[in-house]
C-alpha cells in the first residue's frame, strides 16, 4: 500500500506552529510548486482566526495565478439509486428500506438531460451508482444516451463519470466512451474506520478502492478525480492521505488528479451516521481544507457541491474552489419529478441562473468551457499548462465565450445585460495581446450567431 498510515497520523497530530514556519510555508505556496507533507502539517496546525485568514489570502493568490477568475459550472445526473453496498452515511444504502428504488430508462435519461440543456448546462457528472444492476454495458449506454440528447441544437459537451471501481480492462473500454474525468471517492483513508462504515458490499474492500485510480490511469484514463467525505475521520489525517494519494499517482504516471472534491457529510434519510457525525468539520476547518488543498496542489480543480450553503460557496470561490455544481438534484429523475429520493440534503437551492447572476456580481466568469477536453489538453498535457499558470490563457477566453453563448441563448435580459458588460470589461483585461484579440473576435462572432467557439 502506498500510504504510510502511522506516519500520516503522526503528522496529523502536529499542534504547534511558529510565525516563522507559517510564513515560510505560505511564501513557498506562492511559488506555485505545491507543498510537501511536512509543510501541510504546519498549515493544519493553524487554529486562530488571524492565521486562518492568512491561509485563505495565500490560497486566493495561488488560485488567481493558476485559473484567473473563471468558475466552471456543471450539474449531476443520477441514473438510479439501487445499491449493493451498506455505507452508513448514504441514503442510497442497501439496508434503507424506506427509499423508493429507481433506475432511469433511456427516455428518462433523455428527459433529464434535455431539462439541464434547457437551463444552459453543457457539462454533466453522470453518477451510475454501485449496484450489481448497473454493469459497465449499462453505463456505456447511459453515456451514449446523454450525449445524444438535444435541446434547440444544444447538446452536452462533456460527461464526467462516477461509477464503482473496476478492473484495468474495463477502464480501457470506458475510455472509448468519450468521457471527461473519471471520479471515485475514497470516502475515508483511515482503514479501520473505513471497515466500520462499510460493513457489507464490494465497497467494503478498502485496498481495492484505494488503488482504483492507479488501475484507471494504467488503462489510459487521462483525467481522474479523487475525494474525501469529510466528517468520517480526522480531517487533518484525511488531507495528508489525500495528498499522498495524489503524490503516488504523480510518481507513477507523471500526473496527479485533475480534480479534488471536498464534500462534508449531510443528513440523509436512512443513513444512521449522518444523525451523529463522527468527526464534525466546522466552517473554519472547512475553509482551512479548501485553502490548504489549493496551496498544496495548485494545479488541481477543487469541486464544491450544493451540499454547502449559498454563503459559504460564494465565499470559497475566492479562496480555492474552481468548479461548482449548480441547480443540482441528487435523486434519479430529480429534474423532472418533485418526489424526493435524494442521496443527501442540499444547502444551496438556487437555480443555475441565480448562481450565474450572483457569480457575475462578484466579478467571476461562469464558465461552461470544454475546450481543453475537446482540444486534447488533458492528463499530462493539461498539467504542463496548469502547473506554471499558463492554463488561464485558455480558461479565461473560453470562459468568456461560453458565458457569452449562455447569455445570448438562455438568460433573462437583466442577467444578460450585466453579464455582457462584465465580459467586455474582462476581455479588455486579458494580459496577452494575441489572446485578447482572438477573444474579442470570438465574442463578435457569438454576437452575430456563431456558437461553440473556443480556443
Amino acid at each position: 500500500m502506498f500510504l504510510d498510515i502511522e506516519k500520516l497520523k503522526r503528522l496529523a497530530r502536529t499542534t504547534t506552529v511558529s510565525e516563522v514556519e507559517l510564513n515560510r510555508v505560505l511564501n513557498k505556496a506562492k511559488e506555485l510548486k505545491g507543498l510537501n507533507l511536512d509543510d501541510v502539517a504546519i498549515l493544519l496546525a493553524v487554529e486562530s482566526k488571524e492565521h486562518i485568514q492568512m491561509l485563505l489570502e495565500s490560497a486566493a493568490l495561488v488560485k488567481k495565478e493558476i485559473y484567473g477568475n473563471r468558475m466552471v459550472l456543471f450539474a449531476p445526473i443520477y441514473t438510479g439509486n439501487h445499491c449493493s453496498n451498506n455505507c452508513l452515511y448514504c441514503g442510497f444504502r442497501a439496508a434503507n428500506k424506506d427509499l423508493k428504488r429507481i433506475s432511469l430508462s433511456k427516455d428518462d435519461l433523455v428527459k433529464e438531460t434535455e431539462l439541464l440543456l434547457k437551463e444552459g448546462h453543457k457539462r454533466v457528472l453522470l453518477l451510475c451508482g454501485e449496484s450489481n444492476k448497473t454493469p459497465l454495458e449499462s453505463t456505456l449506454e447511459a453515456i451514449e444516451t446523454v450525449y445524444s440528447a438535444e435541446y434547440n441544437g444544444h447538446k452536452v459537451k462533456r460527461i464526467n463519470i462516477e461509477i464503482a471501481p473496476m478492473e484495468v480492462d474495463e477502464f480501457k473500454v470506458l475510455k472509448t466512451a468519450n468521457i471527461g474525468t473519471y471520479t471515485c471517492f475514497q470516502e475515508t483513508y483511515d482503514p479501520e474506520l473505513y471497515k466500520e462504515y462499510h460493513p457489507t458490499g464490494k465497497k467494503a474492500n478498502y485496498e481495492y478502492r484505494l488503488n482504483v485510480m492507479h488501475r484507471a490511469m494504467e488503462a489510459g484514463i487521462d483525467d481522474v478525480g479523487v475525494g474525501v467525505l469529510f466528517g468520517l475521520a480526522d480531517y487533518k489525517f484525511e488531507i495528508l492521505a489525500l495528498l499522498e494519494h495524489a503524490s503516488s499517482l504523480e510518481k507513477e504516471f507523471g500526473c496527479g488528479p485533475h480534480t479534488v472534491s471536498v464534500p462534508r457529510i449531510e443528513k440523509a434519510s436512512g443513513a444512521p451516521l449522518t444523525e451523529n457525525i463522527p468527526f464534525p468539520v466546522s466552517d473554519d476547518d472547512f475553509r482551512k481544507i479548501v485553502a490548504i488543498i489549493r496551496m498544496a496542489m495548485p494545479y488541481t480543480g477543487i469541486i464544491l457541491s450544493t451540499r454547502e450553503s449559498t454563503e459559504l460557496r460564494e465565499e470559497l470561490m475566492h479562496y480555492g474552489v474552481s468548479q461548482l455544481s449548480a441547480g443540482s438534484k441528487t435523486s434519479p429523475g430529480g429534474y423532472s419529478d418533485s418526489e424526493d429520493n435524494s442521496q443527501f440534503s442540499l444547502g444551496d437551492h438556487r437555480s443555475l441562473e441565480e448562481v450565474i447572476s450572483n457569480m457575475s456580481d462578484a466579478g467571476y466568469i461562469p464558465s461552461f468551457c470544454t475546450g481543453c477536453y475537446r482540444k486534447g489538453r488533458v492528463g499530462n498535457d493539461f498539467m504542463d499548462l496548469a502547473k506554471p499558470g499558463l492554463i488561464k490563457k485558455f480558461c479565461v477566453p473560453n470562459g468568456l465565450t461560453s458565458y457569452a453563448e449562455y447569455l445570448h441563448d438562455f438568460s433573462s435580459n437583466e442577467v444578460k445585460e450585466k453579464g455582457l458588460k462584465l465580459i467586455d470589461k474582462l476581455a479588455e483585461e486579458i494580459p496577452f495581446p494575441e489572446i485578447k484579440e482572438m477573444t474579442k473576435k470570438s465574442l463578435q462572432e457569438i454576437n452575430v450567431g456563431k456558437r461553440d467557439v473556443y480556443l
